[in-house]
């Protein structure tokens, strides 16, 4: 179904790695139910991406609450990461509307960081610092306070200790994905991680450590939505799967968006 995001069975994309997603799926619902209602709550409506001003996918509408995690699947060049960007704010859409929703009504059209975090598929090192400079780095850039022991920490949780002070440029691919993972130790429970490609590059140590992450995450509150090919180990609340559109799409008129706030 191209375009549009569905809401599926949690036991169901659970994936192959140990588990029981029963209890998780409980788990889950149950944090989510003790949230605050101002979490931020992301709506798209009708949103269309484009490339070289060819739509990419259908209209997309998809409705991601506190607490929820969205994995985005499709082939390459379905848009995944050109919906990822766009909803980073990095690239402007084609058409529809983005909508963070903050509650009693009031909406704006971005969400920024310390709020939001956006882990692209390229891993934004400097090849030039050591890996505890790197992520102390992405930190002040991100506007996430990081002392040395929680850096320590970070880099302790992805599979880094005695690592810190190696050159990023000495580390292998898998290496520094983890130090760029290592960002979302610091994060857990911001309102919303988007990630494009996660598990690209892992082991299955270091995947199950981000999905342990993810679910830590979305216990705290945080939502994520999340591109992959690699079926995730974690439970999922929704999918969305973009495909080729399979109607022409209006381009060319301005986005909708919420009244500023």
């Amino acid at each position: 179904m191209a375009g549009v995001a569905t809401s599926v069975s949690i036991a169901a994309t659970r994936g192959m790695r140990d588990g029981d997603p029963v209890a998780e799926v409980r788990a889950l619902s149950a944090a989510r139910d003790a949230l605050p209602q101002d979490m931020p709550r992301l709506r798209l409506t009708g949103l269309v991406c484009e490339r070289g001003g060819r739509p990419l996918f259908d209209p997309l509408s998809l409705d991601v609450a506190a607490g929820t995690l969205c994995w985005v699947r499709g082939v390459n060049g379905a848009g995944k990461t050109t919906l990822l960007r766009t909803l980073a704010g990095l690239l402007g859409a084609g058409a529809g509307r983005i909508a963070w929703h903050h509650g009693e009504g009031r909406a704006t059209r971005r969400l920024c960081a310390p709020a939001l975090h956006y882990i692209g598929h390229l891993n934004a090192l400097n090849g030039d610092l050591s890996v505890r400079e790197a992520l102390a780095f992405l930190a002040r850039l991100h506007g996430v306070a990081a002392d040395p022991a929680s850096l320590r920490t970070a880099l302790h949780q992805l599979g880094l200790a005695g690592l810190e002070r190696r050159l990023v440029r000495t580390l292998s691919q898998g290496q520094r994905r983890r130090t760029a993972l290592a960002r979302l130790v610091l994060t857990l429970g911001a309102p919303m991680w988007l990630l494009d490609e996660p598990y690209d590059a892992l082991d299955s140590e270091a995947s199950g450590v981000l999905d342990a992450l993810l679910t830590q995450h979305a216990r705290r509150g945080g939502s994520a939505v999340f591109a992959s090919h690699v079926t995730p180990g974690v439970a999922v609340d929704q999918i969305c799967v973009l495909g080729p559109p399979s109607t022409a799409v209006g381009l060319g008129a301005d986005p909708q968006w919420p009244p500023a706030a």
